[in-house]
């Protein structure tokens, strides 16, 4: 009796956690965000329009220093390099005009 006394302990324990769990993971929130189709719509274009913006600033700083560092290789004059990256930098300028 004792034994099924202490593994309705055990069990309500570990019901408990599991609703904790439940809890943090926030699951009732995101099952009525799949039950409203509005808004998963609305957070999805959201979210798309926010990461497509991210992408590109991330792509024109990354672009901008690596311009700057091929920049200051063709001023080192290298014998091999010197010469392609300067016409990869002349390259890039005609286009940006």
């Amino acid at each position: 009796m004792e034994q099924v006394n202490q593994g309705m302990l055990s069990l309500q324990k570990r019901i408990d956690l599991l609703a904790k769990n439940m809890e943090k993971m926030k699951l009732t929130e995101y099952v009525e965000l799949l039950g409203d189709t509005k808004r998963l719509l609305w957070v999805n274009f959201i979210s798309g329009i926010a990461r497509g913006l991210g992408i590109a600033v991330g792509f024109t700083i990354l672009g901008a220093a690596l311009l700057f560092v091929l920049r200051k290789l063709v001023m080192l004059n290298l014998p091999v390099i010197g010469g392609f990256i300067a016409q990869v930098v002349q390259m890039v300028q005609i286009k940006m005009y």
